[in-house]
């Protein structure tokens, strides 16, 4: 069996520190949010604690990246955290004692990865673990990240490339990793004659986390990952990408219908495309993203609705992108309603269902196999809406239960009217 069967087998919720802190968090911040989810979100399924991007980076202080900068690394051309940020891994511990404390909580850690190799590794020529090869006779020259400096792309076909991957999932084992995010990698254009390919180096990347000991998630960023390679995604990863980079501006967030949409077919137990993170709470506290520096959400409450209605439907993912310890009283009760994220973790055949001038459709079924319906109003003005159930091939009656309020709000009935807000959704199960 390999890893990814026995991983992630419901969509994965969590938090990640990229839409609050960019590249700089730092280990206060990782482990206060971690100790907020454990007190209180846990209980509701949220998990994964996530280290995003550059916590090998001693001088990050944002959203924006200092360019041929140096970085933390071994003697194995292995990234290591940063000791003036994350004082814990001194003496070569790594993120060990971070993780440890995470798990003592009973939650999970995980971090975010660039693709390939330090680009300090290669100019240093320095040693890969387990191999006679060196950095430079890996790295691929050609193959570079355009908005980011710090890494070469692996040529898959040079001998120690594999080793190199190996050595990592290795070293992020020791550590105690549960989930990794590798970036740089989900929309990478697969060219079968070239030297460098996405499709090899995500092959060995999933080689490395089957061979590593230990059991991880694997995600992939950022999108949008490519339709037409959805069966070899399905096989390597638990989660990929279906967009770039997701903030809080409703354009955004109505570009995911069309995605949700072309995606749904592919969704299935431990294979989730991914709607991104919820940029939602406190966010932007170290950069100026879409909108102002430590701001709330730009989202409305009727679009926050519409967005984890969207996300849980679909089956997305959930990465909490917010400060969660400064979350108010109503971004906390988006994110612990048990009803709704019921349909995040356990309905099933989920799908669109109508698209009336406005006005979208989705159903699904409930892990007893009741039907649910999502109705989202992506208009700029109020809408009423009336449900009939026999055109959705629904017979017969129900009672209607509101997810979000958690209440029946009929019974024995074959149709239900409702106004929706604009920008808003409603969310029931039908009994």
């Amino acid at each position: 069996m390999l890893n990814k069967d026995k991983v992630a087998l419901t969509p994965p919720m969590g938090w990640n520190s990229w839409d609050c802190y960019g590249a700089a968090v730092n280990e206060e911040q990782l482990l206060g949010n971690a100790e907020y989810m454990r007190d209180n979100l846990k209980q509701y399924g949220w998990q994964y604690v996530v280290c995003d991007i550059q916590w090998y980076e001693p001088k990050a202080k944002n959203n924006d990246y200092n360019n041929f900068t140096e970085l933390c690394m071994d003697e194995y051309s292995r990234l290591i955290p940063a000791e003036n940020r994350f004082p814990s891994s001194k003496g070569g511990r790594g993120f060990k004692p971070i993780a440890d404390k995470i798990h003592a909580m009973g939650l999970k850690f995980g971090i975010h990865i660039m693709r390939g190799i330090p680009r300090q590794a290669v100019h240093s020529n320095t040693k890969i673990f387990g191999s006679e090869k060196t950095a430079r006779q890996i790295a691929h020259h050609f193959s570079l990240c355009p908005w980011n400096t710090d890494m070469y792309g692996v040529n898959p076909n040079a001998d120690g490339a594999q080793q190199y991957y190996n050595s990592l999932f290795e070293l992020y084992a020791s550590w105690g990793v549960d989930f990794v995010k590798v970036d740089d990698i989900a929309n990478t254009e697969f060219k079968p004659h070239d030297p460098y390919s996405a499709k090899a180096e995500i092959e060995m990347i999933r080689k490395a986390i089957d061979s590593c000991g230990r059991d991880m998630v694997l995600s992939l960023s950022p999108g949008p990952a490519q339709l037409d390679r959805a069966e070899h995604l399905c096989e390597n990863a638990n989660m990929w990408r279906m967009t770039g980079d997701f903030w809080d501006v409703w354009d955004k967030l109505y570009e995911m219908f069309d995605r949700a949409e072309k995606w749904y077919p592919y969704v299935k137990e431990g294979c989730w495309p991914d709607c991104d993170m919820l940029p939602l709470g406190n966010i932007s506290r170290n950069g100026t993203c879409h909108g102002p520096q430590d701001r709330m959400s730009q989202f409305t409450h009727d679009e926050q609705i519409t967005l984890m209605t969207l996300w849980c439907i679909f089956r997305s993912p959930l990465m909490f992108g917010g400060e969660l310890r400064n979350n108010d009283e109503w971004t906390l009760s988006l994110i612990t309603n048990e009803e709704v994220l019921n349909v995040n973790q356990h309905s099933h055949s989920a799908h669109p269902a109508g698209d009336y001038k406005g006005v979208k459709i989705w159903l699904s079924q409930s892990e007893n196999d009741e039907p649910i319906i999502a109705v989202f109003n992506t208009a700029e003005e109020s809408r009423k809406v009336t449900l009939d159930f026999e055109k959705f091939n629904l017979n017969g009656s129900y009672t209607v239960r509101d997810l979000w309020a958690k209440t029946d709000i009929a019974e024995n009935v074959k149709s239900i009217c409702t106004n929706i807000d604009p920008h808003g959704a409603v969310l029931y199960l039908l009994k």
